[in-house]
């Protein structure tokens, strides 16, 4: 059952404290298989926020969205990475899926350079947004469009100068087989609209539109550069993460759950309106919304029990923390498996699993659209 409860002073309450809070306080590995189909992907190119980040955040001063300690990172090989999740994210098992022979360096990691960018780079930053201004109650975030240019100025000219003596691959089919992944927008809501509009003439069609707007705009750009394959991510049930319900006396807010299905009715229509802008391009929707929406109706019946709270200790106002990220060193519940959501608001690997495999592999327009990354990878 949901209610309509103002969500901008939950939302407040929330995130009120990031100002203060100090990210100091604050999956497994093993043999990758390719899977038949998936070997015609070089490589991916990854734009958004937290749910995609591979752990850029851990390099920027002043950012107070960071999951560089335990217990993120329980369960992943390498420990706490910056992957906001206990393991996986979606990004590391489509690679999977994908045949990809490692794990996709985040931009920001002074390694990442020379070989290390040939199966791709993660530009995605934890707390950012479409616009520019979104997340910077969260400190020091990178932007899309400042994530686009560090593609465009940074590794682009890089990827050439070493695929030219490589293969001398022609300049404009460079790309033709990464996938550019783009999984942004959740946080214009939660950490934008919701929280600092104050403009009654900013209605939540209008922003929805403007941001679906921009990021077309965003998208084309991507194209200018060379993208010819995307996958775009939905924005997850807003109204329902465990930071929203502990506030709402365990209840979801059905206002902020419409506007995410409002972004992305947009942002499914976007890939038919602006495919024949883009020649040669393929577009997949991927409507992760509907997959843990699924979850959280009927857990049970996809393998979890716990939908509503965190796996992990989340520090509310009160204790100091949050009421989103994991307390430093904190416990977490014993079997991280039947979780839907690790802390306040990302979901488990456990969750990350059944979205990438349906990313991959599902024939539902209702999970995919118009088809699945398997086939988008032999386009």
């Amino acid at each position: 059952m949901t209610n309509t409860n103002n969500p901008r002073t939950i939302l407040l309450l929330s995130f009120f404290v990031l100002f203060f809070f100090s990210y100091c306080e604050g999956g497994g590995g093993g043999e990758r298989k390719g899977y038949d189909g998936g070997r015609t992907i070089k490589g991916m190119f990854v734009f958004g926020s937290s749910l995609v980040d591979n752990g850029n955040n851990n390099f920027l001063e002043n950012s107070r969205a960071k999951a560089d300690y335990l217990p993120y990172g329980i369960d992943f090989s390498l420990g706490p990475s910056g992957r906001f999740t206990n393991g996986k994210n979606v990004i590391d098992l489509l690679g999977h899926y994908l045949g990809l022979p490692s794990s996709i360096p985040p931009f920001f990691d002074p390694s990442t350079k020379g070989k290390k960018i040939i199966h791709g780079v993660d530009y995605a930053s934890g707390g950012s947004g479409i616009l520019d201004d979104t997340g910077s109650i969260a400190g020091n975030v990178i932007s899309l469009n400042r994530q686009i240019k560090n593609f465009e100025e940074v590794t682009l000219p890089e990827l050439r100068s070493l695929m030219a003596w490589r293969n001398g691959r022609k300049k404009d089919s460079l790309l033709d087989n990464y996938l550019f992944v783009v999984g942004s927008g959740g946080n214009d809501y939660s950490f934008n609209y919701f929280l600092t509009n104050s403009d009654p003439q900013i209605n939540l069609q209008t922003f929805t539109a403007n941001l679906t707007a921009t990021l077309s705009t965003q998208l084309k750009k991507l194209y200018s550069l060379g993208a010819r394959k995307m996958v775009l991510i939905s924005v997850n049930p807003l109204g329902c993460s465990p930071m929203v319900r502990t506030n709402n006396k365990g209840q979801c807010i059905e206002i902020l759950n419409q506007a995410a299905q409002m972004f992305n009715f947009n942002l499914k229509t976007l890939v038919d309106i602006i495919k024949p802008q883009m020649p040669l391009s393929n577009l997949v929707f991927l409507n992760s919304y509907n997959i843990i929406n699924d979850i959280i109706s009927q857990p049970a019946s996809k393998g979890f029990i716990e939908a509503a709270m965190p796996c992990c200790e989340v520090p509310s106002l009160n204790e100091g923390g949050n009421g989103i990220l994991c307390k430093n060193g904190g416990k977490t519940c014993p079997n991280r498996t039947n979780h839907v959501y690790f802390d306040g608001l990302h979901p488990t690997e456990a969750v990350n699993v059944l979205i990438a495999s349906k990313a991959y592999g599902s024939q539902l327009e209702t999970e995919v659209y118009p088809t699945n990354v398997l086939h988008l990878a032999n386009i």
